[in-house]
């Protein structure tokens, strides 16, 4: 006569290995994409609003996964980061990466603070640039040096927008330890109900 497998043990340690793993795998990371300044383009702020991206910047929780959108004629502007000093004193020489293509994504791979300016000449001196904080870090705090800053990798491209959101949530796929925690305990509740163990 065959034993019943729900009535054993096994079956109860195979349920529970089971809940463990949808556990696992759903854990998922969420950020955002946020579009610079909630404006329609990257660009020069109209006189009445000149400090509109430092306002906007510190209405933001930015976190390690987010990114932050620019748009821009690519023809009429550009995209540089900067450090603070630079960035304080509107110097575009030497700048930490630059962007050019209209559609810039900047992904945010570390803590600290960083420093956004327009790459074109008089630009910065009427208020377009924009400061970043990340984490317990206040914006003139902390900046990377070039040296340093090239270290961690950037991502730009072309994203499809949300149609009128400043920021929408993004799925990261970085759950290469929960699958694999699922699969480990999946594999090993199937070996021991089979009697592998």
């Amino acid at each position: 006569m065959a034993s019943n497998p729900r009535g054993s043990s096994h079956w109860h340690l195979l349920q529970s290995a089971v809940l463990l793993s949808l556990i696992l795998v759903k854990s998922d990371v969420s950020c955002y994409q946020y579009k610079v300044g909630d404006l329609d383009a990257w660009g020069v702020p109209i006189s009445t609003s000149e400090q509109v991206y430092d306002k906007w910047s510190s209405y933001h929780n930015f976190t390690i996964g987010d990114s932050l959108l620019f748009l821009y004629p690519p023809s009429e502007d550009s995209l540089i980061q900067v450090t603070e000093e630079a960035y304080n004193s509107c110097n575009l020489k030497d700048p930490i990466l630059t962007l050019n293509d209209g559609n810039s994504l900047f992904n945010i791979t570390s803590l600290g603070a960083f420093f956004f300016t327009s790459g074109v000449a008089g630009h910065c001196e009427k208020s377009q640039k924009i400061r970043i904080a990340v984490g317990n870090v206040s914006a003139s705090g902390y900046s990377p040096s070039p040296s340093s800053s090239q270290s961690y990798p950037t991502v730009f491209g072309s994203i499809p927008q949300a149609p009128s959101a400043s920021s929408s949530p993004l799925s990261l796929s970085e759950q290469s330890f929960p699958v694999a925690a699922a699969v480990a305990v999946g594999f090993t509740a199937y070996a021991m109900v089979r009697g592998l163990f």
